[in-house]
């Protein structure tokens, strides 16, 4: 498997920025889950991440980089180094040049634009670092405020796959999302 370069300098458009995910963000993230507490159950988790988890996850993001099995992108806002959310690339599948995105942000910051920018930063980024072809994004389909920003962020909405993951004991319908390099093309 190839692996994911880290960016030689955070991506940004001059209003949101994205670099490589750090220990320094664990705090703003347990606020989120704090002031969330849905967050953690949009994100397909049991249960609130605690510090000690974020932080193994942190030691072993440069290995998972390396293998080429994801990556995590903290989102910023202009001019801040504070952590606002995170955009995760993961289900990498090299042979045919796909990948899996996820993104969270922080309550106080929805509304405001930034995740149809950070999905359109991480996009690029991929396509063209990473030499990917498709970027997939799948989410409950009443997910009302994702499904807006990825459709801002220029995905195109391919359908619903029925029962699709299991999780809290249950099978959840989800909606299906996807990205090319044209559809990015297309909005500039």
């Amino acid at each position: 498997m190839p692996a994911i370069p880290a960016p030689s300098a955070p991506i940004s458009d001059g209003q949101v920025s994205l670099r490589l995910g750090a220990e320094r963000d664990i705090p703003e993230i347990l606020i989120a889950h704090q002031d969330d507490p849905d967050l953690a159950l949009r994100l397909g988790l049991e249960r609130p991440p605690s510090g000690a988890e974020l932080g193994r996850q942190a030691e072993n993001a440069d290995a998972d980089r390396a293998a080429g099995a994801g990556v995590d992108l903290t989102v910023l806002e202009a001019g801040s180094d504070v952590c606002r959310g995170r955009v995760t690339a993961h289900h990498f599948d090299w042979d045919d040049l796909r990948a899996e995105l996820g993104i969270w942000l922080a309550p106080q910051v929805r509304g405001q634009g930034l995740a149809p920018r950070a999905l359109r930063l991480a996009g690029r980024w991929l396509f063209s670092a990473c030499g990917i072809a498709r970027l997939e994004l799948l989410t409950e389909i009443d997910n009302a405020p994702l499904l807006h920003a990825a459709d801002a962020a220029g995905f195109v909405h391919e359908g619903v796959l029925r029962a699709y993951l299991r999780e809290r004991g249950a099978r959840l319908d989800v909606a299906v999302l996807s990205l090319l390099a044209t559809d990015l093309e297309a909005m500039s």
